[in-house]
């Protein structure tokens, strides 16, 4: 995620201590991102990533005061993706279509392709 970061001339910061919900932040303008970083897996044609996080025995959806993006990358297609977390919505998961659906291929698919951060070599 920070390689791929620094390689589209982005400036991530790393958030010191421990307890916060975000791993990492951007600078962007004098203005910061906080990101949440997951890893995504490719399942059935979509990227799909947890949008929550354990906290002692329960887990808890992340809102919108915590972070502005989850950071996936995903070994799958070997790609980075920033989502802001208002397009999950309050999901325990969420999918990235890499792959045209099945049934109804138009209608309400989150592209991956449309979140990817794509770097000078790729």
């Amino acid at each position: 995620m920070l390689s791929t970061l620094l390689q589209v001339g982005q400036r991530p910061l790393l958030p010191f201590g421990d307890g916060n919900p975000y791993d990492l932040a951007l600078d962007q303008d004098g203005e910061l991102r906080r990101i949440q970083c997951k890893t995504g897996r490719l399942v059935r044609g979509s990227v799909v990533f947890a949008t929550t996080r354990y906290t002692g025995r329960k887990h808890r959806t992340y809102q919108d005061c915590e972070i502005d993006y989850f950071g996936v990358h995903c070994p799958g297609t070997d790609a980075v993706y920033l989502v802001p977390i208002s397009d999950v919505g309050p999901h325990t998961s969420a999918y990235l279509r890499v792959e045209p659906p099945k049934n109804n291929p138009a209608k309400g698919v989150r592209w991956a392709r449309d979140y990817e951060v794509v770097t000078k070599s790729g």
